[in-house]
């Protein structure tokens, strides 16, 4: 993923189990400028690939050596019309539109004031070997020692980002040749950038910057592609590292700190592999790791603010085993780890009740790779007062003291094990083959509480991200809630139930007999294989007025009432059973879970709740950006989590969830409704327990449409709707000419507000008398396209896509 290629920013070091492994990251966490390998230089040049380095004149100053050879190197222009200058041209144009969003322009080409560089193989010995080709390069190591004194610092605050990088590297040198390379820019006009190479993505190429918007850090990802080689040759199959049959014993202490010990088999398909790299949760610190019983050296970092904003949550350790991996052979780690952030408490203030739980954070609580499906054997230990929940059926369930032991065993391979715990009550909806259990708090999220009423005293915020004890102000005691959102409970469950018969009946069984639903303070969902988080917003329906809850708009509503619940049911098939192969592709999973619930909502509902829903999509496509523009023009859905940026933080969501939806109900429209859900079931038959990419869906796809199509492959469709952006305006004038029987429409479809190579297939519906109705398809462009249609009578009316089969404004 992109978050790894990125995580080169300056980290805090955590004690590392001593070994050479440890000695060669400390060693490159403490790598200082030589000031005997210091040059005055003109004329070299730095390539990677696509990405072109100019050294045209200054000083490069390389690191002391580590394992043999610099691993870092600086060069600055403080000379008399120094320069420097890096080149890089994206591929194809949905990149160089990205890049031109960010920079003005669709190349980058910038001249820079000074450049750090991190790097592995042949960078070193490649500009040494240009030295000798400019008589005017000469060692300088007068200038040195004042180079020395000026980036030192500069060096020793960004080094430790890299040190995990650098010694994957160069412990795995003896099976791969090292290719990492990384470029830190200064650059007056931009300001600091980095550039990448990172051979281990199948991506290899990257631009991006740090940014901030309303107080909130981003990593801004200008451009990301595979770099020439890859793209004028079959790239090589990658390294793989299988995992497989994870047992995981768990304890959850009454101070809320979580212990466990992860078994997890593996399998690398190369052979000699040293140093095996893992994530896990920030939160979590590994404290002994083992490879087939004998104990491995380990290294791991805690984040930083910076690193935070590029990796999310997650951060990753290397793990060196005690011998290289044989290819082919299993091999069995274990990792004992733990963490005090992982779960967290919010407590009600003034109201009866216990303290309300959840799980911070619900991905990587555990060792992983890459999410890769595997069998699992969970067991935790747990305060007897709680109730704890996990995917799987209960092997075993049994209290000792003040302690509560539960087992579970997920009957099919999952990608990953959420858990949640609580004090909770039940509605329990068992149908043929599935059972679904929802948990509700028996206590009210304190979010949900109502604001204190203004007064004239210093009443502090409650929130979870303060502290829970305020100074020198008065606290006021909320009202005690005539709501009980409990009642809710039956409901959830029904709706959830319905919603997994709807998809059943279509799709197949979900990805496990039992789904359990348990509450999350959020204002979203998220959905886990057997483990649905639900925000508990979503626990409360419609409660009056009088309930002292705080009201939602309409739109609220019918999102945590009746959209979110049954979008992540959805996920027990988008995402549990076929998943995305890359982050340019995760909007297919969320798309088919959002659309599956739109389709359960027209079912349930009608079909005008979800036309309201598309047209709330399509209101926040066409909101306005800062620079004017809609926010649809952020960029193409295959951006992926590179569209939450500086630039437009709702970007992701808007694009993701709704321009998908509108990507899935116009290909319904164009397939009709039996050739769409066959193709979504072909999905699951096809790619079930694999993940599939988007071009694989589009040929898919193209399988289902009608014949006599003018976009047999759906080309045209995609280049439009998923690898580019824009929402035409289209309008419709016609006449009718002739006279009985042979009457024709003539019309005209003029299409605005897009590019010039934009094409909009849209239906003309023609209503006749007798009820019968003639649908016209229009491929409108830039200019005005007339259509004829031949008619035996004269319409009752004519209306340009009357059922949302386009996009438009």
């Amino acid at each position: 993923m992109i978050s790894r290629l990125i995580s080169c920013l300056a980290l805090v070091c955590l004690p590392l189990a001593a070994g050479p492994a440890s000695d060669l990251a400390g060693a490159i966490r403490e790598n200082t400028l030589d000031r005997d390998a210091c040059y005055r230089v003109r004329d070299l040049t730095l390539f990677q690939d696509d990405i072109r380095i100019y050294l045209t004149d200054g000083y490069l100053i390389f690191g002391k050596p580590v394992a043999g050879q610099p691993i870092a190197a600086l060069f600055t222009t403080d000379v008399e019309d120094g320069s420097g200058e890096v080149l890089l041209q994206p591929p194809n144009l949905a990149e160089r539109r990205s890049l031109a969003s960010y920079t003005g322009s669709p190349i980058l080409d910038e001249h820079f004031q000074a450049a750090l560089f991190f790097f592995t193989g042949d960078v070193y010995k490649t500009l040494l070997a240009q030295l000798p080709n400019n008589p005017t390069n000469r060692k300088m190591p007068e200038m040195g020692a004042l180079l020395e004194e000026k980036f030192n610092p500069v060096l020793h605050d960004l080094v430790p980002g890299f040190d995990l990088r650098l010694a994957l590297d160069v412990l795995n040198t003896a099976w791969r040749k090292p290719r990492f390379f990384t470029a830190i820019i200064q650059d007056a006009k931009l300001g600091d950038f980095d550039v990448f190479f990172e051979p281990d993505n199948p991506d290899q190429i990257a631009a991006g910057q740090f940014a901030t918007r309303n107080n909130r850090r981003f990593f801004n990802i200008w451009t990301h592609f595979p770099s020439r080689a890859s793209r004028s040759s079959p790239a090589p199959p990658p390294v793989s590292i299988a995992l497989s049959d994870y047992r995981i014993s768990a304890t959850v202490d009454p101070d809320l700190t979580l212990s466990a010990v992860t078994r997890v088999k593996l399998k690398a398909s190369s052979e000699g592999m040293r140093a095996v790299a893992f994530d896990i949760a920030k939160e979590m610190a590994v404290t002994e790791v083992s490879v087939n019983g004998m104990p491995a050296e380990f290294i791991q970092r805690e984040q930083t603010v910076r690193d935070v904003s590029a990796r999310g949550e997650d951060t990753f350790f290397l793990v060196m085993p005690p011998a290289p991996l044989h290819a082919g052979v299993e091999y069995e780690f274990a990792f004992h780890h733990s963490g005090k952030a992982i779960l967290a408490v919010q407590p009600e203030i003034g109201t009866a009740g216990g303290p309300v739980f959840y799980v911070a954070d619900r991905g990587n609580w555990y060792p992983n790779l890459g999410a890769q499906f595997a069998t699992f054997d969970l067991t935790f230990r747990y305060p007897k007062d709680l109730e704890l929940v996990t995917p799987g059926e209960v092997v075993e369930d049994r209290t000792e003291g003040d302690w509560r032991i539960t087992r579970r065993r997920p009957q099919a391979p999952i990608r990953m094990a959420g858990f949640n715990l609580g004090q909770y009550l039940h509605a329990r909806i068992e149908r043929e083959g599935f059972v679904v259990d929802v948990c509700g708090n028996r206590s009210l999220d304190p979010a949900l509480r109502p604001r204190e009423p203004d007064v004239p005293l210093p009443v502090p915020t409650i929130s979870r991200r303060r502290s829970r004890t305020p100074t020198q102000a008065t606290v006021l005691t909320p009202p005690t809630l005539a709501y009980d959102p409990l009642p809710r409970l039956e409901r959830v469950a029904t709706d959830i139930a319905g919603m997994v018969e709807f998809m059943k009946s279509r799709f197949g069984p979900p990805a496990l007999p039992l789904l359990t639903v348990s509450p999350i303070p959020a204002d979203f969902g998220q959905g886990y294989p057997g483990l649905i988080y639900l925000s508990t917003r979503s626990y409360l329906g419609a409660p009056p007025v009088s309930a002292g809850v705080q009201p939602l708009t309409q739109t609220q509503q019918i999102f945590f009432d009746e959209l979110l619940e049954v979008h992540e049911a959805a996920h027990q098939w988008w995402g549990a059973q076929v998943t995305a192969a890359s982050y340019r592709d995760e909007w297919l999973m969320e798309a088919l879970a959002n659309y599956s619930a739109l389709l359960y909502l027209e079912k349930t509902r009608g079909e005008r709740e979800v036309e309201e829903l598309l047209e709330g999509y399509r209101t926040d496509l066409l909101a306005r950006r800062d620079t004017g523009d809609p926010v649809d023009s952020a960029g193409p859905i295959v951006l992926g989590s590179r569209l939450e940026s500086s630039l437009e933080p709702r970007a992701w969501q808007a694009i993701t969830y709704g321009k998908g939806s509108w990507i899935l109900h116009m290909l319904r429209r164009r397939m009709g409704d039996e050739r769409f859900l066959s193709m979504m079931a072909a999905i699951l038959q096809r790619y079930g327990h694999s993940e599939i990419t988007t071009e694989e869906f589009r040929d898919l796809a193209a399988g289902f449409m009608p014949r006599g199509s003018d976009d047999p492959k759906l080309e045209t469709f995609f280049d439009q709707w998923v690898y580019g952006t824009g929402i035409p305006t289209l309008k419709l004038t016609y006449t009718l000419q002739g006279k009985a029987p042979a009457w024709k429409l003539v019309g005209t479809i003029t299409q605005s507000d897009v590019g010039a190579d934009f094409e909009a297939l849209t239906p003309v519906e023609i209503q006749l008398p007798g009820g019968r109705a003639i649908t016209h398809w229009v491929r409108a462009s830039s200019d005005p396209v007339q259509f004829t249609v031949a008619l035996p009578q004269p319409p009752l009316k004519v209306t340009l896509d009357p059922h949302y089969a386009v996009l438009r404004r």
